[in-house]
């Protein structure tokens, strides 16, 4: 009954959003609201249907689009991103909520929010998953964070990509790995020497020819981009 409440609430938050644009809404109005929000969107992300938590995933969008990237939006990503992997249900002994797609939707949005606390969740959810369109997705979203001052992003990376190619290599899961190393590695260029090692893997693996070049380009570009930062720092040690 609780949960049946609370999704006929949530579909009257649109009407609701609607109104606050049109009526500026005090600072404690505002934050009655997010409250609201966010105890609908945990508890949709933990109910047992795969539609539920797709309603969930609509209203997290649309609260990150506004600004709401708090801890329990954080909390409620991770949550699905999880589900069926750490989060299982199961009956009769059979797992029931094995939803890739939210999986995917969680880890997509957890990349718009942008957070350190969103790249760690990231980490742990490919740590997990099997999944490539999840991992693939995970991937471009740590990218579009492009946080890694440890150097944790791009090796975990380039651990599942190892993984993926001893057993079962994934074209797709590839190119945004090397998308991913060309923005993590940022102007200095990619130092990892793993993670170079996997680029060659590619560039000569069991991989199509379109994946095969653009890890060659990836190669020539972070070989230039270093070479630049080297020259820089020999110009800027003679000025000294």
């Amino acid at each position: 009954m609780k949960r049946f409440v609370l999704f006929l609430f949530a579909l009257s938050l649109p009407a609701i959003a609607a109104i606050g644009q049109e009526s500026e809404m005090s600072i404690e109005e505002s934050y009655l609201q997010e409250s609201v929000e966010n105890m609908i969107i945990r508890e949709q992300s933990r109910a047992d249907s795969r539609e539920m938590k797709l309603i969930a995933l609509e209203y997290i969008g649309d609260a990150i689009s506004r600004g709401n990237k708090g801890d329990e939006v954080r909390q409620a990503l991770e949550y699905m991103g999880l589900e069926g992997i750490l989060n299982r249900g199961r009956e009769n002994g059979r797992l029931m909520n094995n939803y890739p797609d939210v999986r995917r939707e969680s880890v997509r949005y957890l990349g718009k929010m942008g957070t350190e606390a969103a790249k760690d969740a990231l980490l742990r959810i490919i740590y997990y998953d099997n999944e490539p369109m999840v991992l693939q997705e995970a991937v471009k979203s740590l990218a579009d964070i492009g946080m890694d001052d440890n150097g944790k992003t791009v090796a975990t990376i380039t651990w599942i990509l190892q993984k993926f190619d001893n057993t079962n290599p994934d074209n797709l899961l590839a190119l945004s790995a090397i998308e991913a190393f060309e923005k993590l590695g940022g102007r200095g260029g990619l130092k990892d020497t793993n993670a170079i090692a996997m680029l060659i893997r590619i560039a000569e693996g069991p991989y199509v020819r379109p994946v095969q070049e653009r890890a060659k380009q990836a190669l020539v570009n972070i070989r230039r981009s270093q070479a630049k930062q080297q020259q820089e720092q020999q110009q800027q040690a003679q000025r000294q």
